[in-house]
């Protein structure tokens, strides 16, 4: 075991951040954070719309605190691992998504592609809000876009 997955499986700060473990994915662990993301938003899909931005609430107001507390921590901003902001990103982008296995798919494509290509507001943002803060914040305006995508071919299909 690397120092680095030993310090993630053993600091529960890190291993949050990391998304379980995801984060420590030597390629795309992003991406990889993204799917350990859909099984939990698979119960959220299940909760009432008041349960589901009460836990994005906490999880975004968590994750801004953990996220800058692990990279803090760790001596890098934003270190690739930290992966707690794609769950939350992605949980953003299927709030109200349409049921089924193709909007699932979907989400996560959006989601993705804007969080890697960083469109303007987002690569603002990822420039220069630092901290947590930022950490989080580029993958919540990823998550709005993306949402905003979502519901727009979701009227145009439906």
């Amino acid at each position: 075991m690397t120092g680095l997955a030993r310090t993630v499986l053993t600091n529960p700060i890190h291993f949050l951040a990391f998304g379980f473990g995801a984060g420590l994915s030597p390629k795309a662990p992003g991406t990889v954070g993204t799917i350990v993301a859909v099984p939990f938003y698979l119960v959220l899909a299940h909760t009432s719309v008041w349960v589901y931005v009460g836990i994005l609430a906490i999880s975004l107001a968590i994750g801004i605190w953990l996220c800058g507390r692990s990279a803090e921590n760790l001596g890098v901003h934003d270190h690739g691992g930290i992966v707690w902001d794609e769950f939350v990103g992605y949980w953003i982008t299927m709030f109200m998504a349409p049921a089924g296995w193709i909007w699932v798919i979907l989400g996560f494509l959006f989601f993705r592609l804007l969080d890697i290509l960083k469109p303007w507001p987002i690569n603002f943002i990822d420039k220069h809000v630092k901290g947590g803060l930022g950490i989080m914040l580029d993958d919540v305006l990823a998550g709005i876009m993306s949402a905003l995508c979502i519901q727009a071919l979701s009227v145009l299909l439906i």
